[in-house]
């Protein structure tokens, strides 16, 4: 073989070699890019159901609230009305203390049913946002 023949098929051999792993390389970073779009799509949709639920937990915390409040309102008005018509300081003192007693019962479990339904409306919030992180630490683990 002549010094022409192999230099020129060293020159074919490099740029096979040098297409191939151009098109390899090509390829690799395409399929990176769809995956980085897809985990962005993945991550964006676990946002907006964390911000739905975290929402909806707002929601149904201003409605207890609000039902709370107008209970209580209810309540005091209907006091008010028993204290105004009682016949004696006793009575009076009886009817306040009674209406104390209730009212700070009434509080004390509203504000262990407002605890819980918050917890759950952060569990709920947190939960996509979670599942994402442990994907990524997944696919971090799965790399090493």
């Amino acid at each position: 073989m002549s010094v022409a023949e192999t230099a020129k098929s060293t020159v074919e051999q490099f740029t096979v070699a040098s297409n191939t792993a151009f098109k390899d390389g090509v390829e690799k970073t395409m399929a990176a890019f769809t995956e980085a779009g897809s985990l962005s799509k993945k991550n964006l949709e676990a946002v907006v159901a964390s911000m739905t639920a975290a929402a909806k937990g707002a929601e149904i915390v201003g409605a207890q609230a609000m039902a709370f409040s107008k209970k209580s309102f209810d309540d005091q008005v209907h006091a008010a009305r028993s204290l105004a018509s009682a016949k004696s300081v006793q009575e009076v003192v009886e009817l306040q203390t009674t209406f104390a007693r209730t009212f700070l019962e009434n509080y004390m479990s509203e504000a262990g049913k407002l605890t819980e339904t918050v917890s759950s409306a952060v569990k709920d919030s947190m939960k996509p946002l979670n599942e994402r992180v442990t994907d990524l630490v997944e696919r971090v683990q799965a790399t090493r």
